[in-house]
């Protein structure tokens, strides 16, 4: 089914979008390209990463407007208004030039570009990923400041354990709260000694999807929960390729919403989108897959369409149920989001429709090429 009740002032609805890239190639596009020094096995120069696209693409004009990066994504976004934007900020923003020892891939974007984020009004940036400390804590401690000066949020990492684990929290007069909450997990290729202590900055991490887990998250929510407000929980977890999801993955998510009572779980790490489920009312995203890489001249996952990406444009009501879930699918092409073609938003409804069979939810092509969430 899917939820459409006369038009209520309560309801909110968020803007989810899985990996946003815009370290190494990206970076160098922009008018202001950082350091493109990186220490990857075969590629040392992330200029490397444009003339790979361009070989597969054709030329990119340089530099790239802000604006350019998303596209016909802007112009999306400002139609529909989504009350919040989130994105997960999968880069370091920092002019540090010493890399994480022994780390294969490390992204960096340089702060002066940050304006490819602020031009798309990103509200808040989901920091508990793999990619955060790539350019050690002082890059991380610059990548906050510089998120914070151009007036934009950060969730899931932080100069300390309690900063890290604070939520973002969203607040629209008599419309309540939507608290967002972001944790990593080692299975996405988070080391272990990047959790933030009482000493060190570092991200939000969660070891495990054990009880112990679970009873951790619950009381985190606990703690700061009001009646009324609505909880995402956001977890960067998971490999990059490939649509089996865990059963671990699906318990817990499925755990997140009876016991702790979350009402959005946002899922994130895999490079293209996962299957999806409501429990309980509630949206489960097991993946959001990428939305803005530099991976153009990478092949070698054709099977996966990675090519293809989309927002999220989630709908809930008062009491966190899902009212309406919608996905615009994009291609991205030349560092930039089109808006995907009726062939490839159809391929899109059928792959994710499939794959999201065991959530009890199918995807619906509407005539805007859309694909609408029935369950």
């Amino acid at each position: 089914m899917c939820r459409d009740p006369p038009a209520s002032t309560s309801r909110v609805t968020l803007a989810l979008c899985g990996d946003v890239m815009t370290g190494r190639g990206i970076d160098q596009a922009l008018p202001h390209p950082g350091d493109p020094a990186i220490y990857e096995p075969f590629v040392r120069s992330a200029l490397d990463y444009v003339a790979f696209a361009e070989r597969v693409n054709g030329p990119i004009p340089r530099p790239v407007d802000p604006a350019c990066l998303w596209g016909e994504a802007l112009p999306l976004l400002e139609r529909e208004a989504p009350d919040a934007r989130l994105i997960n900020l999968e880069t370091a923003v920092t002019t540090s030039t010493t890399p994480w020892p022994d780390k294969g891939i490390t992204y960096r974007m340089h702060p002066a570009n940050l304006s490819c984020l602020t031009v798309a009004r990103v509200d808040c940036c989901v920091l508990a990923n793999n990619h955060t400390l790539d350019w050690g804590r002082e890059g991380l401690r610059e990548t906050l400041r510089s998120i914070r000066e151009v007036g934009m949020r950060s969730v899931g990492a932080g100069l300390n354990d309690v900063e890290a684990a604070e939520p973002a929290v969203f607040a629209w007069p008599g419309r309540g709260r939507v608290l967002v909450w972001a944790w990593g997990l080692p299975s996405s290729g988070i080391p272990f000694s990047w959790a933030a202590t009482a000493e060190r900055a570092g991200v939000n991490l969660l070891e495990d999807l054990s009880p112990r887990s679970l009873a951790h998250v619950a009381r985190q929510i606990r703690t700061v929960r009001q009646p009324g407000d609505r909880v995402v929980v956001s977890l960067h977890w998971g490999g990059n390729w490939g649509y089996a999801i865990p059963r671990a993955h699906r318990d817990f998510a499925r755990q997140l919403i009876s016991v702790a009572g979350v009402d959005l779980v946002y899922g994130h790490s895999s490079h293209h989108p996962l299957g999806m489920e409501v429990y309980q009312d509630r949206l489960i995203l097991y993946g959001c897959g990428d939305l803005i890489n530099d991976y153009e001249g990478i092949g070698g996952y054709e099977e996966y369409r990675p090519d293809l990406g989309i927002i999220v444009l989630a709908t809930l009501d008062a009491d966190g149920r899902l009212v309406r879930g919608r996905l615009p699918p994009f291609r991205r092409r030349r560092f930039r989001l089109w808006r995907a073609t009726h062939e490839e938003a159809a391929w899109l409804a059928r792959r994710l429709s499939r794959v999201s069979r065991e959530g009890g939810v199918s995807l619906q092509l509407q005539a805007d090429e859309t694909l609408e969430v029935r369950w």
